[in-house]
């Protein structure tokens, strides 16, 4: 951790204290933007495993600082950024869940674009050339408009090969199978994230009862610890 960080979680924690016995929302503004490098972090990061904008799940990001915020005892002892990136990440995650729905095609644009079809093989007959959106809209009785979004539905619930190019970078093209996550990080983080949060719930616990705990769990000495505890 280089100097800077350090005094800026000092004043973080500092802010917190100060937030603990006196809520105010200019406080709180305060402790989001001194944390805004941290909501960053995790927006980028998801940004490359989904399709959805990174200024949105930015600014979801801001809803789970706020809660971790209005949530954190700073007489806990462990760091702040430990504690909000579960309320950050999981309220983008909640986000993408709610976002991931199955896309539905009214019945009466599937029925279009059956009929759309159909038109563009007949015209394609009698024009001897493929017919353009404004031919097959007029033969469906629709606007040139809503043809063309009838085909953007359709063409939107394709799926799509891996090996699709969907950028460029120095020349060199990027397919859609190299964003896809990489399954062993993503289980580290979320062993990291769940062993941080295990160690916030035994802080909140009596003494007597964590230290049974920890020796259930964790195999640690019974006798040292209950005599460290009476000593």
């Amino acid at each position: 951790m280089t100097g800077s960080q350090s005094l800026l979680r000092c004043h973080t924690m500092e802010l917190l204290v100060v937030y603990q016995q006196n809520p105010t929302i200019a406080l709180r503004n305060q402790l989001v933007r001194l944390n805004v490098g941290l909501v960053r972090k995790i927006a980028h990061r998801l940004s490359h495993q989904c399709v959805e904008p990174y200024d949105d799940l930015e600014q979801i990001g801001y809803l789970g600082l706020i809660r971790a915020i209005e949530r954190f005892n700073p007489s806990q002892g462990y760091a702040f950024s430990s504690f909000a990136v579960p309320y950050i990440r999981g309220e983008m995650l909640h986000f993408l869940r709610d976002r991931s729905a199955t896309v539905k095609i009214p019945r009466r644009w599937k029925e279009l674009q059956r009929e759309g079809q159909r038109a563009r093989l007949e015209l394609s007959k009698t024009l001897g050339r493929q017919p353009s959106d404004q031919e097959i809209a007029e033969k469906l009785h629709v606007s040139t408009t809503e043809w063309q979004q009838i085909r953007l539905s359709v063409k939107n619930r394709s799926p799509l090969s891996l090996d699709a190019t969907i950028s460029h970078q120095i020349d060199v093209p990027l397919t859609l199978g190299e964003t896809l996550p990489d399954t062993s990080s993503q289980l580290l983080e979320s062993q990291t994230e769940e062993r941080q949060q295990l160690l916030q719930a035994l802080a909140q616990l009596e003494d007597q009862t964590r230290l049974a705990i920890e020796c259930v769990f964790f195999k640690i000495s019974l006798v040292k610890k209950l005599l460290s505890a009476l000593g």
